[in-house]
Parts: C-alpha cells; sequence; structure tokens
C-alpha cells in the first residue's frame, strides 16, 4: 500500500476530488493534472536526492505537487511558512531541495537567501510562468516508475519549539496504511467530504486528511489558512463531514459567537490530537458531531487511543510496550497515586517520558540528523520527548514535552497537569503554564491565560478558584498571570512556550502577581523591583538566557 498506489485506484473515478473556493476538480482531473506535473519534475530533475521543496499555503497545487511526486518518485519537503531568514534557508538547503514551488506572496521571504537552488528551477504557481513551465507536458500519462513502498512521501519538520526543526521522514507506505486505516476506523466512504484546513507541511494533515480521503474516495474541501470564524460557513458550503485537526482549533472554534443553529450542519466526525480535554464534550455537542482526540507524533512511533471507559483527563490505552520510563534510568517509573482529592500523590516519581520498547526498529528517522535518529531510538527503545503518568489500570495521561518541567521550592512538577486544572475556571478558554526564573533560586510557576468571549480577569475570584481546586498542589498556584488576547504558535497550533518563557512579565499583556491570598496587577516599579531582587541576589545572568 503506497500513496501511488491510493491515487492510481482514483485514475478513471469521475466523482468529485477536490473544492477549493469556487473550484472543483473530479479525480480524474486531479490524476491527470498530477501526470502532467510528473512529467515535468522527471523532466527537471538533477544528480541527487529528488527533492521537491514546496512553500505554499493550503491551494490546490500542494495537493497536485504531492500526487505528482508520488507518480514521479520524488519526495516532497513541506517548508514552514513561519520560518524567516537564515532559519528558511538552513531547512531548504539542508533537505537538499533541487527544485522549489512557490507563490508570489511568499516572494519576500526568499529574497536573499542562497538556497542553491537555480533560478530555473523555481516556480511560482502563481504567475503565468508556471502555466507555460507545465504546459508542455498536457495530456501526459503516469510515469512509469518503479514503486518503491518504503519511498519517502514527504520530508516534514517538526515543529521546532525547542532548537532547529528536524526533518521527520514520513515514507509513502506509512502514510497510506495510516489513512487506509483511519478510512476504515472512521468509516470514511466516497460521499464523504473531508476539510484540510490544517497546514499542508504538517504530518496531520496528510495522515489524518489527505490519505483517508483518497483511501475512501472521498473529496477534500481546502481552505488556505484555518480561520475559526470562517469554519462553519465552510463545513456549510462544502457540505464537509470530515474535519481533522491537530492543536487547538476546537478551542479557537468554541471561542467564536454561539448561535442556536450551530448543530444544523453536515459535519459527522472530528478526529485529531491534541485538542483540550474539556473542550472535546462542547465541541461535539454545539456542532453535533462526534470528536475523537488521539495522541501521536509525526515520527510514528507512539500511538494511544481513547477509550470510553476512560478517566477524565486521560489519553487512553496504547499497544503493548508503551510506558512510562525515567529517562536516566531507563526503568518504567510507578504507577499514578491519587490522593482522596484527585491530586497526582506521587508526581516527582509517576512522571517520566512516554516511551516504548517496540516501536524504535519501526521509526523511519530524520533527514540528515545521525545524533537525533539516535536520541529518539537509544538503547533500542523509542523515546517520545512527551511527559506523561499512568494510573494503575493502565489509562496514559499528557504532563507536557520534556522542557515543562518546573522546580518551586525544591519541588518538581510538570506543567500538564496544572493547565488541566486552570482550564476548569468557566472564564478561562486556553492555559498555558510555564518556569520563569525565581529570584533566589529554581523557578516561578507563570500561567498565560486566553478569557472566554465577554470574560474579564477576575483576581480575587480567580484565586478563590485556585483554593477550590483540592488537586492543585501547594506549589503549583501560578505566581504570575498573564491575561492574553491570543498566543505565540507555529502553525499547528502549538503554543511556543520558549517565546512565553522568553517575554516573562515583560509582554504587552496585563500581568497579575500573587501577593498572600490574591493578585494584583503589575506596574513598572513592580518589574523594576523584579529585576533589582534578581541583581540583589547575584543572578541578574539568568534574565539574559
Amino acid at each position: 500500500m503506497t500513496m501511488r498506489e491510493l491515487l492510481l485506484a482514483r485514475a478513471n473515478d469521475d466523482a468529485p476530488a477536490l473544492l477549493f473556493e469556487d473550484q472543483r476538480w473530479s479525480w480524474r482531473e486531479y490524476f491527470q493534472g498530477c501526470c502532467e506535473r510528473a512529467e515535468a519534475l522527471l523532466a527537471w530533475r538533477r544528480p541527487g536526492p529528488f527533492h521537491v521543496g514546496v512553500l505554499l499555503e493550503n491551494v490546490p497545487e500542494y495537493l497536485f505537487m504531492t500526487g505528482a511526486a508520488s507518480l514521479a518518485g520524488a519526495t516532497v519537503v513541506g517548508i514552514n511558512p513561519t520560518r524567516r531568514g537564515a532559519g528558511l534557508e538552513r531547512d531548504i538547503r539542508h533537505t537538499d531541495c533541487q527544485i522549489l514551488v512557490t507563490e508570489d506572496r511568499h516572494a519576500e521571504l526568499l529574497a536573499g537567501l542562497d538556497l542553491g537552488i537555480p533560478e530555473d528551477r523555481r516556480f511560482d504557481v502563481a504567475s503565468p510562468a508556471w502555466q507555460a513551465a507545465i504546459a508542455p507536458f498536457k495530456g501526459a500519462s503516469a510515469p512509469k516508475v518503479e514503486a518503491d513502498p518504503r519511498a519517502i512521501y514527504m520530508l516534514i519538520f517538526t515543529s521546532g519549539t525547542t532548537g532547529e526543526p528536524k526533518a521527520a521522514i514520513c515514507s509513502s507506505m506509512r502514510t497510506a496504511m495510516a489513512g487506509k486505516v483511519l478510512a476504515q476506523m472512521r468509516g470514511l466512504t466516497a460521499s464523504d467530504v473531508g476539510y484540510l484546513a490544517m497546514p499542508l507541511f504538517h504530518s496531520n494533515a496528510h495522515m489524518a486528511g489527505v490519505a483517508p480521503i483518497m483511501a475512501a474516495g472521498g473529496t477534500w474541501s481546502m481552505r488556505r489558512k484555518f480561520s475559526a470564524s470562517a469554519f462553519l460557513p465552510d463545513v456549510r458550503k462544502f457540505g464537509v463531514t470530515y474535519f481533522n485537526y491537530v492543536g487547538k482549533p476546537l478551542t479557537y472554534i468554541l471561542a467564536t459567537p454561539e448561535r442556536p443553529d450551530d448543530a444544523d450542519n453536515s459535519l459527522r466526525v472530528a478526529f485529531g490530537n491534541e485538542g483540550a480535554d474539556h473542550d472535546l464534550g462542547r465541541f461535539a455537542k454545539r456542532f453535533g458531531c462526534e470528536v475523537i482526540d488521539s495522541y501521536g507524533s509525526t515520527e510514528g512511533g507512539i500511538a494511544i487511543s481513547r477509550t470510553t471507559d476512560m478517566p477524565a483527563g486521560a489519553l487512553g490505552v496504547a499497544p503493548p510496550g508503551t510506558l512510562i520510563l525515567d529517562p536516566e534510568t531507563k526503568q518504567e517509573c510507578p504507577r499514578a497515586i491519587f490522593a482522596a482529592d484527585g491530586r497526582l500523590a506521587n508526581a516527582a516519581e509517576a512522571i517520566g517520558e512516554i516511551a516504548s520498547t517496540e516501536t524504535a526498529k519501526s521509526f523511519e528517522g530524520y533527514w540528515r540528523n545521525e545524533e537525533a535518529n539516535q536520541e529518539r531510538t537509544r538503547e533500542g527503545i523509542y523515546w517520545s520527548g512527551d511527559l506523561g503518568y499512568r494510573d494503575a489500570a493502565g489509562f496514559f495521561y499528557f504532563a507536557g514535552r520534556n522542557m515543562d518541567w518546573l522546580r518551586v521550592d525544591g519541588e518538581n512538577f510538570a506543567a500538564g497537569p496544572i493547565e488541566r486544572i486552570l482550564t476548569r475556571h468557566p472564564d478561562v478558554a486556553l492555559a498555558a503554564v510555564y518556569a520563569v526564573p525565581n529570584a533566589d533560586v529554581g523557578d516561578d510557576c507563570m500561567a498565560a491565560l486566553i478569557l472566554r468571549p465577554g470574560s474579564s480577569f477576575d483576581p480575587a475570584g480567580f484565586a478563590a478558584f485556585l483554593g477550590e481546586q483540592r488537586d492543585l498542589g501547594t506549589k503549583m498556584a501560578p505566581r504570575y498571570v498573564r491575561i492574553a488576547q491570543s498566543l505565540p504558535s507555529t502553525e499547528t497550533n502549538k503554543i511556543l512556550k520558549r517565546v512565553l518563557r522568553d517575554e516573562r512579565w515583560d509582554c504587552g499583556d496585563p500581568v497579575w502577581i500573587r501577593e498572600g491570598a490574591s493578585y494584583r496587577r503589575i506596574a513598572d516599579a513592580d518589574r523594576e523591583a523584579i529585576v533589582a531582587a534578581f541583581e540583589a541576589r547575584g543572578r541578574r545572568n539568568v534574565l539574559d538566557r
């Protein structure tokens, strides 16, 4: 099973394949367009890795290029448009792109960069020159290229929330099988319409969006970029029945004004990962659909699935070999123990890294990054890079990224459980918890909150709420609270906590500091006093890291 085979199966299908704005293509028309571009790619190919960089928003040409690459035996490199300058140049050169397909709106990003790609193999799909370039291949048939199931379908950059992004290898076989299995599990058929609003340079868009619909013979509908306010109008316009997501789009959609007829739509299933636990039921009820949230990674080493009997806040269950391991000892962490009030009583011992002793051998690796490959699969174990814990019944819980540890007054704990507690507050739509330096030693806990529409921050009420949360440890209450309209995020809606940590209390948003049993808003004099405290203790340098 490969992406090439999934596409060939649709070659003579006159059912609708792609809807974008007011345009539409049948599967037969889409296949023909892929054949023509495949022959073009082969004509433009030069020695070296057959890698085609694609720097586009979610436009039809993106899907034509992935289809063409599958037929030609090429690899698409999904280039992240949020990258800039030297970082963007590095991504394109690191992945050995010999052809670049982009659009005029990204020209400024590429200006002055040394990409190592000749001008005659750099194409602007919005220009007449693009149509002229592919015109000689009009009417071409599928190239006679020997299919390799393990050929690289795409190189997909990790989100880069820390360090330089790594280019994860996604084979044609793995992507196609993910699509086939997901189509079967979600009951997708030729009558289903998927909604591609997640960025196509990310794995979720292909494994949970592109491939399942192609496997089922359904229809893709597309939007250039995700828009919470445009979500329901698009669902109704295109007749969307299936929506894939990653990150926080459910939260953003729920933040739009609610209307009595929101459930009057065609949506049947929303499937994705990293949705906020408290949003899943609310989304399902409001829009009259099933919401299925799972845990998985671009690299494919870990998969955790929800069950109907799982406790609130859990991720679900996982295949044999998936464990919570201590990264230092490589031993399984003790199971979580919950106090009578629901608080995780043994966090320091129970929280470790989500890992698998079974999947390291199937890890496909990162492009030209042996150090990262070995770090991910050291000692025959696949390490996810995510923190978690597991209860006595075997259910897994997410505790944050591996950089989401806080150490406050000598006590270690993870950000994830605090974030879940904060989002219980009826006014809180989204919470991000992270460490900021303490003037004496270690960290202070800081939380950035996005409030629900029409809400305002009530410091006394918030402090009272925290006091009522029996599972909030004595060191976990945020010392600083930032009230934001939006949070710095990747294109896949993952919050950039490194940016939040760098901004600390010097951001442009209102920040409140805990004093005694309540919070008061920080003024400029407070910021000066905080810096002075660091200087007095000889720790001014930690604010510059």
